[in-house]
């Protein structure tokens, strides 16, 4: 009987769509072909001269790919991140983040190529074809970036370690590359710079924030203004005080034209009294109240995990080595009696340790923790081995 499929119903779907609509477009392509044409399907895929008639492209057009190199990595990128921030964060949550990561970079992308033929005459532009996943890929690691900051990823054997918050832009960076080869269209790279702004600002400022158990806050908390996912932290040390002096500047455009709003009084209070109770790490910063986000606690609730597992693994050790030394002692036979008689005599007689009682078992981490470890049986040929590492240098990752 072959394995069942664990994944969550919004990742399903996503991937059942995603399969099925590049192989719809495979076999269109394919009865089309001739040598001297170049085929496009404005009423699947995005097409800014051909496709304004189609509106529902504008949403369609990620869940197609147009080869099976990249039909490959998109399936294992939404298999493996889907599942993980869909039990993260709930089905709803989810889906509203993949319509978000979907439908704005695809807008951004069209109207970037529409520029791009008004300042060059260039009609290619306009006939690119705006499609994949791509948009959707560098989400996810934006959103591995918020959820788990500290945690460094080893390459090769320990060659290479790099922590998380530094895979959105050498993603950036690899798509840039790949779009100068025919594995890619020129589009690519407008999606992938529209995905990283898109996704950020997105959990940033509007996501629903994830209840944390530990603190005590509002139903209506919304994004994320820990300093650690900070736009800045997606670029090396050298150039975080440009990125940080820039995105600063766009914010409070962005807070003058009333796009983003700044954390309410209510919020700063109800942080500021967290923090006095020992919450997750409100501080102060440039004279404005800024929470510590979920960072903060996840971070102290994975060092107290890693404490108690360690002091749970060394009693059930212990335990396990005076119940051997129980049964080696009753097992030694009659010629053993005379021998501890009279070393015992005239003594009183000790008890052995005692190993009754109720089993203590451990217990597993969440399948959300689980989830973001490399094991050697999946996938360590891949990505290599993770580590979690919340009081290293975030400088000092080898990026």
């Amino acid at each position: 009987m072959p394995p069942r499929l664990n994944l969550p119903p919004v990742t399903r779907i996503t991937l059942g769509v995603l399969v099925v609509q590049s192989f719809l477009s495979a076999a269109i392509r394919y009865r089309q072909w001739t040598a001297q044409s170049h085929i496009v399907i404005p009423y699947l895929n995005l097409i800014p001269q051909l496709s304004i008639i189609y509106p529902w492209t504008f949403l369609t057009t990620t869940l197609v790919e147009s080869n099976i190199f990249t039909l490959g990595i998109a399936c294992v990128t939404l298999h493996q991140g889907g599942r993980y921030l869909e039990r993260a964060w709930s089905s709803r949550e989810f889906a509203k983040f993949l319509l978000v990561a979907s439908l704005i970079p695809n807008i951004l992308t069209f109207g970037a190529l529409v520029l791009m033929f008004s300042i060059t005459q260039d009609e290619n532009w306009t006939l690119t074809s705006v499609a994949g996943t791509i948009p959707l890929q560098i989400s996810f690691l934006v959103a591995f970036s918020q959820l788990v900051p500290a945690h460094t990823v080893t390459l090769f054997r320990g060659i290479l370690s790099l922590r998380v918050p530094r895979f959105p832009l050498l993603y950036l960076i690899a798509v840039f590359v790949l779009s100068l080869t025919p594995l890619l269209s020129a589009a690519s790279t407008f999606l992938a710079i529209f995905g990283l702004i898109t996704s950020w600002t997105y959990l940033r400022f509007y996501k629903s924030a994830f209840p944390d158990l530990d603190v005590s806050q509002g139903p209506s908390l919304r994004g994320d203004a820990s300093e650690t996912f900070a736009f800045a932290e997606f670029f090396p040390a050298p150039i975080k005080p440009v990125v940080a002096a820039i995105s600063d500047a766009i914010f409070n455009v962005l807070v003058a034209v009333r796009i983003c709003t700044p954390f309410s009084a209510a919020d700063i209070s109800a942080r500021a009294a967290a923090a006095a109770s020992g919450g997750d790490g409100y501080h102060m910063h440039h004279g404005h109240g800024q929470r510590g986000g979920p960072g903060g606690t996840r971070a102290e609730a994975e060092r107290r995990r890693a404490l108690a597992l360690r002091a749970l693994d060394q009693r059930l050790h212990v335990a396990a080595a005076s119940a051997a030394a129980s049964r080696g002692g009753a097992g030694a036979g009659p010629s053993a009696a005379p021998a501890a008689a009279g070393a015992s005599e005239g003594a009183s007689a000790v008890p052995p340790p005692a190993t009754t009682g109720p089993t203590v078992q451990a217990q597993p981490l969440p399948n959300t923790q689980a989830a973001m470890t490399t094991t050697a049986s999946g996938g360590a040929g891949l990505l290599g081995e993770t580590s979690y590492n919340p009081d290293q240098d975030s400088d000092k990752d080898g990026a």
